[in-house]
């Protein structure tokens, strides 16, 4: 029986339209699974109570026939996109977590198809690197706002006591001004 429910595991499929292509997503693994959960649940907390909702990875958008996602994160504020099963349009935050696999798609394709279809906000974010790539729309156009970085001890042992001060440990979202995100709590858990 225990072979039966693993083939049966095995045959769930996850797969995205990338540029009018079926692409199959790879299993993601813990960091990525323990950044794109720490992240949710920032905005899970933040966003309760307001009108606009956080989506975890799972939850579809479609952005058009031949663009359709599945983002590590996303919010949207318009009820109106809320579809049976998936969201129909474009959320207004959407974070992808990089993998080996991904981190092309992400940055290319993924990325002008969410600044194509209006995202307001968009993160690409590395658990490797402990990085977040801050993009905010202007003019119809996708412009790196910030990267922040998480530096591990040793380099922070070897800077200057002024250069540690210098160092930018949190950050707002441009659409959520009033939510710090810390990012030691974006990359807690990761080995």
């Amino acid at each position: 029986m225990q072979s039966n429910l693993a083939y049966e595991f095995e045959e769930e499929r996850r797969e995205e339209i990338i540029n009018g292509k079926v692409v199959m997503m790879a299993s993601p693994t813990l960091n990525h699974n323990f950044v794109a959960g720490n992240i949710y649940a920032l905005f899970f907390n933040y966003l309760d109570k307001r009108p606009c909702t956080p989506f975890s990875d799972n939850t579809k958008v479609i952005l058009s026939e031949t663009e359709r996602y599945i983002p590590d994160m996303m919010v949207v504020c318009d009820p109106n996109k809320f579809g049976k099963n998936c969201i129909n349009g474009a959320p207004d935050l959407v974070v992808e977590v990089l993998s080996p696999k991904t981190a092309r798609n992400d940055r290319g394709f993924k990325k002008d198809a969410y600044e194509r279809h209006g995202v307001r906000e968009y993160w690409i974010v590395s658990p490797a690197e402990r990085t977040i790539e801050q993009y905010v729309l202007r003019d119809g156009r996708f412009v790196l706002h910030n990267v922040y970085a998480q530096f591990p001890q040793f380099m922070l042992d070897d800077m200057t006591e002024e250069e540690r001060a210098a160092v930018v440990t949190e950050f707002q979202s441009v659409l959520f001004d009033d939510l710090t995100i810390r990012l030691e709590d974006v990359f807690k858990r990761v080995t």
